[in-house]
């Protein structure tokens, strides 16, 4: 009889103990990589510390915060920077995703092939493709410039401009990322049953109006996923304009701080001037940002797939 109730106890242990062992290392990680340079980050940027001098690192408090918010116009710029590089790249990513998805969904030879293909610049280096771009983008012997001058466009200076640089930092980022929402989009095109397209092609819908009436809200998750990775990317984006530029003002994102972003601001501040709770208090603050525009991003997505 004690062997049983023992067996019975050990039993009801299990079943309710052994789930959160299961669950323990993944919580157990999170908390070491994720949670605690998290609080670290928010404990630093209270204080005033030079990333050479950790010892003489003193409080300050919330400083920091209202420094950034309201007399720091370089932050400011570098956040709207990060909102048109947003537009600029989530918009045709995701547009240009599902038309690339589309056509590999359909039977044609070496799909397979052309599959491979597309996610061939995601896993190339960011470096290497920065730095060919920015051949490419080049002023004097670029390959872009060489074509518009044969239409008479003359040469654009890519850099030096506002507009063009961002253009030129948005390509990049488009190129390495399309692919990888494509193949996203395509496993979920498969996943939609044919029947649905059969009963439209029978009432009489086109190939385009099946694309945008069954296709497109199907995959209604897929395109909110995909918009939220893209928005949390984006405002991440560091390697793409610190490479655009590279030399001694590299951290700057050019002469007028044209194309630098928040996280290239970021890095000016820690890696540059050492200041690493100001450079803290813009990783917290980017945050933040980062949660509130991937929520909009989810809303307008949802948003325009309801109408």
């Amino acid at each position: 009889m004690a062997v049983v109730d023992r067996a019975a106890r050990k039993h009801r242990w299990d079943t309710k103990f052994a789930p959160y062992a299961y669950v323990a290392p993944y919580f157990l990680l999170f908390g070491v990589f994720g949670l605690f340079p998290l609080l670290y980050t928010v404990w630093v940027s209270l204080q005033h510390r030079n990333l050479l001098d950790s010892d003489g690192a003193y409080f300050i408090w919330f400083s920091n915060y209202h420094q950034l918010l309201f007399a720091d116009p370089y932050f400011w710029n570098a956040m709207g920077n990060t909102l048109s590089l947003w537009l600029l790249t989530t918009i045709p990513q995701i547009l240009l995703a599902l038309g690339i998805a589309q056509l590999l969904n359909r039977k044609v030879r070496t799909r397979t092939l052309f599959r491979m293909g597309v996610i061939l610049p995601n896993i190339t280096s960011v470096a290497a493709v920065t730095i060919i771009f920015a051949q490419l983008f080049g002023r004097d012997f670029g390959l872009i410039n060489w074509v518009l001058d044969l239409f008479g466009a003359g040469h654009i200076d890519w850099q030096a401009g506002t507009a063009t640089s961002h253009i030129a930092i948005a390509t990049m980022v488009v190129w390495r990322w399309t692919g990888y929402h494509a193949l996203i989009f395509l496993a979920s095109m498969q996943a939609i049953p044919a029947s649905l397209y059969e009963a439209a092609t029978l009432d009489g819908a086109k190939g385009w109006q099946q694309f945008w009436r069954i296709t497109v809200p199907l995959l209604r998750p897929q395109i909110i996923f995909s918009t939220i990775i893209a928005t949390t990317g984006n405002m991440r984006l560091l390697a793409e304009p610190l490479l655009f530029n590279p030399g001694a003002a590299a951290s700057t994102g050019g002469s007028d701080r044209q194309f630098q972003t928040a996280a290239l601001y970021l890095y000016e501040q820690g890696f540059t001037n050492w200041d690493f709770g100001y450079s803290s208090a813009i990783a917290v603050v980017l945050a933040i940002a980062t949660v509130i525009v991937a929520g909009l991003g989810y809303l307008v997505t949802k948003r325009i797939q309801t109408d």
